[in-house]
């Protein structure tokens, strides 16, 4: 694949902590990058822009479909237009 080519979505899901002994939250990326790679480093990046001091990423995969619920479909967006879409979200006990 070129770089001319259009890359899908990526959606990487994983665990943060914005202390190293505070809460873990769990997060949701999505961004265009050209492999795996490239979208856990930029991922790490952009968390640690956001202030998280850990993070643990659990799966990432190529979105499949378009979300059709918020914040997804937003998240979803943003990453084609070339953010780091970043969704926090609350872990079951």
């Amino acid at each position: 694949m070129n770089d001319n080519e259009q890359h899908a979505v990526s959606l990487i899901v994983g665990r943060v902590r914005r202390q190293k002994s505070g809460p873990v939250e769990g997060v949701q990326i999505m961004l265009v990058a050209p492999d795996d790679d490239s979208a856990a480093r930029r991922a790490l990046d952009a968390l640690l822009k956001e202030g998280y001091a850990e993070a643990e990423l659990d799966r990432i995969g190529e979105m499949e479909e378009i979300p059709d619920e918020e914040p997804q479909l937003s998240a979803y967006q943003g990453a084609l237009e070339g953010e780091v879409s970043i969704i926090m979200f609350q872990l079951d006990d």
